[in-house]
């Protein structure tokens, strides 16, 4: 099977050795995403809702980059820096992915690479799970 990469153009992907997104096949996976513009800066500070959708916003982009669609994605995984922020972060959710669906998990950790970033969303998708 051939292997494709999705590159961001950031620093941290040549710097720390992985691809924004790779597909083998009908698979694809995201790295972990955050609330970032094109340029790489951080976008929505101290607004979780913001970055949350921001960040799946990004995962989808990858995910078409990659010759998938929304629809494809089966997995997603959210980390959080505080799980009280849970509604807002899965209300972004909802906005994105809407009758998707795919199956998740949301999960508080102590810090993000950044301090000012408060979610960081992963993913996988399956192209063609949407016929």
């Amino acid at each position: 099977m051939n292997r494709r990469t999705v590159t961001s153009g950031t620093e941290w992907e040549p710097r720390v050795g992985y691809s924004r997104a790779v597909r083998v096949g009908d698979r694809i996976c995201v790295s972990g995403t955050t609330a970032t513009d094109e340029e790489g800066a951080v976008v929505a500070v101290g607004d979780p809702y913001g970055q949350a959708r921001r960040a799946m916003e990004n995962v989808v982009s990858a995910v078409e980059e990659a010759g998938g669609t929304v629809g494809d994605v089966v997995r997603t995984r959210m980390y959080v820096v505080d799980i009280d922020e849970w509604e807002d972060v899965g209300r972004a959710h909802a906005a994105v992915f809407g009758d998707v669906r795919p199956a998740t998990s949301m999960v508080e950790v102590s810090r993000l690479v950044d301090p000012d970033l408060l979610v960081e969303v992963e993913a996988e998708a399956v192209v063609g799970s949407d016929r």
